[in-house]
């Protein structure tokens, strides 16, 4: 496993982590300010880990495509997540 995927799931663990606390916070009845800061901080995790999810997809799976002459295909599926990311 390479670097990007070691970190990535590092992030997301953590995040799960984060989202366990997140739901008992919520259960316990604690501030909504402070629930909310959570969710932002569980946000940018998850955030995190995609883009290291892309930057190794990038790296291997693109690069490779492009060396075989098909990476076409690939940069459109870039598009259409990067289209997906920016209308939220």
């Amino acid at each position: 496993m390479n670097k990007e995927k070691e970190k990535a799931i590092t992030a997301l663990k953590t995040s799960k982590g984060q989202i366990e606390g997140i739901i008992k916070m919520i259960e316990d009845g604690r501030y909504c300010i402070d629930v909310s800061n959570q969710i932002v901080a569980a946000s940018a995790l998850l955030k995190k880990a995609n883009m290291l999810i892309l930057k190794q997809h990038l790296n291997h799976c693109v690069k490779e495509a492009f060396l075989n002459n098909n990476g076409e295909e690939k940069v459109d599926e870039i598009i259409e997540l990067l289209s997906r990311i920016s209308s939220k």
